[in-house]
């Protein structure tokens, strides 16, 4: 039976949107485009089994539906810039079997100009169809925030920029079914701009905080408690918390170089990724202070690392500090070891690192804790009772309770 939607592309983009659409009622159709790391609960899996989703059988599939998806994951590429080559696999594919009439929306993160200059042409020659005549292409970021409860695609508004205004009215009438709001955009480099800002909004305050704590460590400051007060201001400010480093899919880097973005970069985001490259460095350094401070050497120390995803609650790993994290104190000589709900087994330069089993024995036994990821079923006031020894990288336990990042 035909689909309404395919979503071409499972990972952390194109899970979310196969689900949002299972849930409205939309039939479904998932394509891979190759090994991509989304992950589904196994709860989630069956009622999106039982909503009728289904993955595609073969790629002719694709050209039986009235909205085509894209949302292949966009790696870094060695030149700074996105490798767009799953991007590339899916346009080819999906352009030998589009039908006239047919809407493509582009929610990949991409550099402005991509739904132009690097998918249109992909699609018009496989299909021998003309974008904005024969069928409609449009882009939309991807605004999805894996774990969050409070905002889910239906109440996130989406951003829509067509090539042509029959393009965005297309794409608009397809997302209305999904969310409460549709924003629409002068075009497409307009919504794949608002990508860029939105993702390096979130790593330029992030880096910003990041360095005010190092500061305020070096001043003997309570960050925390100045962000507790900073936040009841009414206007002008946001509050944002440091931690051990960034994760996640979309990095600053992503969107700003690259042959299609001319290889221009955003000082600030540069200097931003910069700043948050250094904090697993700095998170170790913090941990080798406090090792020599109670008569410890980090050498041969026993260190347990608490959360090795990249957000909390979520198994996923993409881009974790705690990789980092883990390899320095290895070559500190440190015995790492390692506690996560999530992740029942983890490796780090392909060497398993042992998982500890009894969390609070665990604690006890090791000379030094770091709470790298607050994971909501972590006891963080029987931690601190527990541990020898607490570094908390997120600001989550009591006051005095450990010391904090």
């Amino acid at each position: 039976m035909p689909a309404d939607l395919a979503v071409i592309g499972l990972g952390p983009y194109g899970l979310p949107l196969a689900q949002a659409a299972v849930a409205a009622g939309i039939s479904t159709l998932g394509y891979r485009t190759g090994p991509e790391a989304g992950s589904l609960s196994p709860a989630e899996l069956r009622r999106m089994l039982s909503g009728g989703f289904r993955t595609a059988a073969g790629p002719a599939e694709l050209g039986r539906v009235r909205t085509a998806v894209i949302c292949a994951p966009t790696p870094p590429a060695p030149d700074g810039g996105l490798d767009l080559s799953q991007v590339e696999g899916a346009a080819r594919t999906l352009s030998t079997h589009l039908r006239p009439h047919t809407t493509v929306i582009l929610e990949s993160p991409v550099p402005p100009g991509t739904t132009e200059e690097f998918l249109r042409p992909l699609l018009e020659k496989g299909s021998g169809l003309r974008a904005g005549r024969d069928f409609h292409l449009a882009y939309s970021p991807s605004r999805v925030d894996p774990g969050n409860r409070d905002f889910t695609p239906a109440n996130t508004p989406k951003v829509i920029g067509g090539l042509t205004p029959a393009c965005t009215e297309s794409a608009a009438a397809f997302y209305s079914r999904l969310t409460d709001k549709v924003v629409r955009a002068r075009g497409p480099r307009e919504a794949e701009t608002v990508q860029l800002l939105e993702t390096n909004f979130r790593h330029v305050n992030i880096a910003l905080v990041n360095e005010m704590a190092v500061l305020c460590h070096d001043l003997g400051v309570d960050l925390w408690d100045v962000i507790r007060c900073a936040e009841t201001k009414p206007f002008g400010f946001q509050a944002f918390r440091p931690g051990p480093g960034v994760g996640g899919h979309a990095v600053p880097r992503d969107l700003t170089g690259g042959s299609l973005g001319g290889g221009r970069t955003l000082r600030m985001v540069e200097l931003a990724r910069q700043v948050n490259d250094q904090m697993p460095r700095y998170v170790v350094q913090r941990a080798a202070a406090l090792l020599n401070e109670h008569g410890k050497s980090a050498r041969g120390a026993r260190v347990l690392l608490l959360g090795v995803t990249y957000k909390p609650d979520l198994a996923d790993q993409q881009g974790t500090p705690a990789q980092e994290v883990a390899v320095r104190l290895m070559e500190l000589g440190a015995a790492v070891s390692y506690h996560d709900p999530h992740i029942p087994s983890w490796s780090v330069l392909d060497r398993p690192v042992p998982r500890a089993d009894s969390l609070y024995e665990a604690a006890a036994d090791a000379d030094l804790t770091v709470l790298l990821q607050q994971h909501r079923t972590y006891d963080l006031q029987g931690l601190s009772v527990k541990a020898q020894l607490l570094l908390d990288t997120r600001g989550a336990t009591p006051t005095g309770a450990a010391h904090r990042l």
